[in-house]
């Protein structure tokens, strides 16, 4: 047998860093997709597709994302209760006013594996509606997105 073995992380051994991105002006779902990139890990050499090796994403600014094209009054999200009758639709209009946080959350969601690592890699996300966050004990690095 060949001497060269694949190196897999230990989880203890994952450094997990912080990223701020501020959203003011960019597209949703090339956000979403640089987000759920950074959260899964895929940046890191260690990269391995059955751990968690990602960092932390915190997003300020949620209010101020782009929506391209007539997505804003046309575009429309689904919730659905299970029950007869249970169906909600909203405009992506009105959610921007009431809870811009969970426009992106549900966005990243949709690129994220659907199992209990997806779970835990999404718990990293950090949505936030304006410039405040209480996350600067771990002093997030600001991360420019070219988009």
């Amino acid at each position: 047998m060949l001497g060269n073995k694949t190196y897999i992380p230990r989880p203890k051994e994952i450094e997990r860093r912080w990223f701020i991105i501020d959203a003011t002006d960019k597209p949703l779902g090339r956000l979403a997709a640089k987000i759920a990139y950074i959260l899964r890990g895929k940046h890191k050499a260690i990269y391995t597709p059955h751990l968690d090796t990602g960092d932390y994403v915190i997003v300020i600014n949620a209010e101020k994302i782009k929506l391209t094209g007539q997505k804003l009054t046309k575009k429309e999200l689904y919730s659905y209760s299970g029950y007869p009758g249970g169906l909600k639709v909203t405009t992506y209009e009105k959610m921007l006013q009431k809870a811009p946080e969970r426009i992106i959350e549900r966005t990243v969601w949709g690129m994220l594996p659907k199992n209990r690592l997806g779970r835990k890699m999404f718990k990293k996300l950090k949505v936030y509606r304006g410039e405040e966050h209480p996350h600067q004990p771990q002093k997030p690095e600001p991360l420019e997105l070219d988009l």
